[in-house]
């Protein structure tokens, strides 16, 4: 049996992600099982209060410890394609909304590394490459899209159905609702993802979704795996979340 930690969406909450990895070491200990992996599932950024130092954190974290992976959001994609020479856009974002706009949390993001969000766009952009380190900016571009422990398949968003994972349209790996949210067949791996709030991890059988809401001020979600069973890390303890029907 394969036992993996998975972390949901954190857009800038630091100090959510160090409770969660605080209960990752605590279930680690309590199981005897310290070389278990870890996936973040993405959307380090926008919104919260902190989105540099959960980018540098975890910057850090995967250079010191294999065991972590750390994968590709779309608003990780999004502020990527912003830091680019010139500002870029991701096609998939809605027409009305750019990296800017106040429902994005671009202006926020940036703040955070000390970029004054008023600014013009033009002039922001510049300020922005001169304070986002390119290291920073290579480490939010190159984050993977996927990854596959055990019994499961690890994405920001999902996949799209029936489509083999090396057929797959990259952004839907980011990008997608839906076409897979509302698809209840079997995907072989138990798919595990963020994206789209829930007010609570949810197990559908098919599909495990993990993201909480912290964008929103909900909690950020820990969770672990063992096979296809699941289980919501809390400060006191596991507690299982039994698989329903899917929506």
């Amino acid at each position: 049996m394969t036992r993996v930690y998975a972390i949901g969406d954190v857009h800038g909450h630091l100090d959510q992600l160090h409770e969660a990895l605080a209960r990752i070491t605590a279930d680690r200990r309590a199981t005897g099982d310290p070389s278990a992996p870890v996936v973040q599932i993405g959307d380090l950024v926008d919104r919260g209060p902190d989105s540099q130092g959960v980018v540098r954190f975890l910057m850090s974290e995967t250079a010191r410890d294999p065991r972590l992976t750390v994968l590709r959001g779309n608003h990780d994609n999004m502020l990527a394609l912003f830091l680019g020479d010139s500002p870029a856009r991701d096609p998939r974002l809605r027409p009305q909304f750019d990296y800017l706009h106040p429902r994005i949390g671009g202006r926020q993001a940036l703040a955070s590394w000390g970029v004054d969000p008023d600014l013009p766009e033009d002039q922001l952009h510049r300020q922005a490459r001169a304070a986002v380190s390119a290291a920073e900016r290579d480490f939010l571009a190159t984050l993977p899209l996927s990854c596959a422990f055990g019994d499961c398949l690890f994405v920001h968003a999902g996949i799209r159905p029936g489509v083999p994972l090396d057929r797959q349209d990259p952004s839907d790996l980011y990008w997608i609702r839906d076409e897979f949210l509302l698809d209840s067949r079997d995907h072989g791996p138990l798919v595990v993802h963020g994206h789209t709030p829930v007010d609570r991890v949810e197990h559908h059988g098919n599909r495990l979704a993990i993201d909480t809401g912290a964008a929103y001020g909900g909690p950020l979600s820990t969770v672990v795996i063992e096979g296809r069973r699941a289980f919501l890390l809390t400060p006191s303890g596991r507690q299982e979340i039994s698989p329903h029907a899917a929506a």
